[in-house]
């Protein structure tokens, strides 16, 4: 079976977690949520509704691709935001063979998520700056989006054989 290095990507909302667990399942990998590698004071920050700029964001993005590349032998599906082409460019520094799943879907969409989820430290306020950061996929990255209309299990039986022909070297 294929060693599979995935970035379950997209804003706060999407459905990266729950998509990611999934994908990582059908896949025979492991799952991390990414926001749990992010330090206590991004957490901090983003909890009082400040948004996270690229400094506060270049350790976290740059263990994710640690961990990526520290599970060589197996299968690993990190969820994370990766909004920007450079942020995924600091986690491809540490593992090359990443590959990008971005769940993209509307702003109302997205909004009424993050509303119907308390508790979550990201308050639906930061929305607007996720949604003005996003860069999609481009030119010579390995990913592919998908629209979050779709059930999360259908998604990610999407991503799985997406992979697959990925592998292949059909894209």
């Amino acid at each position: 079976m294929r060693t599979h290095h995935v970035v379950v990507m997209g804003v706060s909302g999407c459905g990266k977690s729950t998509v990611g667990a999934l994908l990582a399942q059908e896949i025979g990998a492991v799952f991390l949520d990414g926001d749990s590698l992010h330090p206590s004071a991004n957490i901090e920050k983003m909890a009082t509704g400040i948004p996270l700029d690229d400094e506060d964001r270049q350790p976290w993005l740059q263990e994710v691709g640690r961990r990526l590349a520290a599970d060589s032998g197996h299968s690993l599906v990190i969820a994370c935001s990766a909004l920007k082409r450079s942020y995924r460019d600091l986690i491809r520094s540490e593992a090359a063979e990443a590959r990008f799943v971005h769940l993209h879907g509307t702003a109302s969409l997205l909004a009424a998520r993050m509303s119907a989820r308390p508790g979550h430290f990201m308050p639906p306020s930061l929305l607007a700056s996720q949604l003005e950061t996003l860069e999609p996929l481009g030119e010579g990255e390995s990913g592919i989006v998908l629209d979050i209309g779709e059930s999360p299990a259908r998604l990610a039986s999407e991503a799985a054989a997406w992979l697959e022909f990925a592998e292949r070297g059909v894209r």
